[in-house]
């Protein structure tokens, strides 16, 4: 079963704010009270037009407890101007070109012996498995996200909010 938001909602909640189709994919996480780390994070990569733009693009979206789950100080540190090579290859690591659901990481799961892969625009491999109650994100150091709202549609693509952040 895959987790999405309620059941008839045109406009899944995420982090207390409707996730509105029309709007792009910065325009709805700036909204997110559960995204405030990942918005900041995007800001000082220079992601912000990237994300903005046509895509379509795929992004598995941490929340600010993923990373809270990080060492201490981490985070303060991958914001600071020096490390921003560091932290767009992290954060082009939970992007994945083009708008694919949660529906089409199953189909593909379920041609490939239970396991999906798709190729991030950072450019390494992120790994699908079906889990209880869901679908598991495996990244490239064999760390665990857990998909905990799938398929929250975007105009320039579509977000899937996980509960870790995938490491390149």
């Amino acid at each position: 079963m895959l987790i999405q938001g309620p059941a008839n909602a045109r406009n899944p909640m995420v982090g207390g704010a409707a996730m509105y189709p029309t709007r792009n994919i910065i325009e709805n996480a700036v909204n997110s009270k559960d995204h405030t780390t990942l918005v900041a994070a995007v800001k000082a990569a220079g992601l912000v037009d990237t994300l903005s733009g046509n895509g379509p693009f795929t992004v598995f979206a941490p929340t600010n407890a993923a990373f809270e789950k990080l060492p201490a100080g981490t985070v303060e540190s991958l914001v600071k101007p020096e490390n921003k090579d560091t932290l767009t290859k992290i954060l082009t690591y939970h992007v994945v070109p083009g708008r694919i659901t949660a529906g089409q990481i199953a189909a593909m799961a379920a041609k490939h012996h239970g396991t999906a892969t798709l190729k991030t625009v950072e450019g390494e491999d992120l790994r699908f498995m079906k889990s209880a109650g869901g679908w598991t994100v495996v990244d490239a150091k064999g760390g665990k996200a857990r998909i905990t709202i799938a398929n929250v549609m975007q105009s320039n693509g579509v977000i899937h909010v996980i509960d870790a952040v995938l490491m390149p």
